[in-house]
């Protein structure tokens, strides 16, 4: 069991791979060696090379494409938080739509994704991101997209769930809630592949600010000043089930038991992040305005790797 930070990362600082973005999310890493990488306030999706951090297009207007994930064929899944669905990139660079209402009402705004073995793509889709009026649901939810295109709630009982990861062996679904109730929760994954006995797992409070201050985003929402200082976001699990999950101050890392093992810091606030490398033992982070990496000594669970 890690006791500190040096247990589990390498030596060294962050290393930044790439810069000149708006605000980064949705990091996947591709072994063909580069890294898919949202500019989620600037509606771009790009592809990051590795190791040298050029950047190219994918593309432009993408509905603010957030989370990210392969399908069990290797096709590219995406959450597109503002053009609120999820959608599927086909080889040609086609969008298909998975998924962008539930009983008729239209999705909040899908946030993130990850895929289970047998096909299902499990995805959160909070609401208090975009207007009350425009809410149709009228609830935050935690979907799973059947592999024949079947869409189920799994649980509305959160009310802001972002980032979400399994556990190695697929028992435990991790989700973050970002706000007004800073945790990290957990639920148990049925032999059916539903969820029960949603619980807090670690507090991530928000850093503290004066009351009421608040502050303009990069796309003109009035959020509370606290969140400057970081919020629950996305999260990945190594294989030794150690939980990474960005948040105030930076990344925070637990034992499987709860264990609080620190923050790891970076330059900027992370928002997202991803295992990648052949080894599966580089933590890519998305940062604001950058994408960072750092070494770790324990292989992290990727997704799936496309079909060679």
């Amino acid at each position: 069991m890690a006791t500190d930070l040096s247990d589990i990362l390498e030596r060294g600082e962050p290393v930044r791979v790439a810069t000149g973005f708006v605000f980064t999310e949705g990091p996947l890493w591709h072994p063909d060696g580069f890294l898919y990488v949202s500019d989620i306030d600037a509606r771009t999706h790009y592809r990051v090379s590795l190791p040298d951090g050029s950047k190219t297009v994918v593309r432009r207007n993408s509905g603010g494409a957030n989370g990210a994930t392969f399908d069990a064929q290797g096709r590219l899944v995406l959450c597109e938080q503002y053009a609120r669905r999820l959608v599927r990139m086909e080889p040609d660079g086609r969008i298909v739509t998975l998924a962008d209402r539930f009983e008729g009402k239209r999705l909040n705004g899908t946030n993130d994704v990850v895929c289970q073995p047998d096909g299902s793509l499990y995805f959160t889709d909070p609401q208090l991101l975009i207007p009350e009026p425009e809410r149709e649901l009228g609830y935050a939810a935690i979907f799973r997209l059947m592999p024949e295109g079947e869409l189920r709630l799994l649980t509305p009982e959160m009310n802001h769930p972002n980032g979400l990861a399994f556990s190695p062996d697929g028992t435990k679904l991790y989700v973050s809630n970002t706000r007004p109730n800073p945790h990290l929760y957990v639920f148990d994954v049925r032999p059916d592949g539903g969820i029960a006995r949603g619980r807090v797992f670690a507090e991530m409070p928000y850093v503290p600010a004066e009351p009421g201050a608040t502050f303009t985003t990069s796309v003109g929402r009035v959020r509370p000043a606290a969140e400057r200082g970081g919020v629950p976001d996305g999260l990945k699990v190594d294989v030794e089930g150690r939980i990474f999950c960005t948040g105030p101050g930076g990344t925070w890392v637990w034992e499987a038991d709860g264990t609080h093992v620190g923050i790891i810091p970076t330059p900027e606030l992370p928002a997202n992040l991803a295992f990648g490398d052949a080894d599966r033992r580089t933590l890519y982070l998305t940062c604001r305005t950058s994408v960072y990496r750092l070494r770790t000594k324990t292989p992290g669970i990727a997704a799936a790797p496309p079909p060679a």
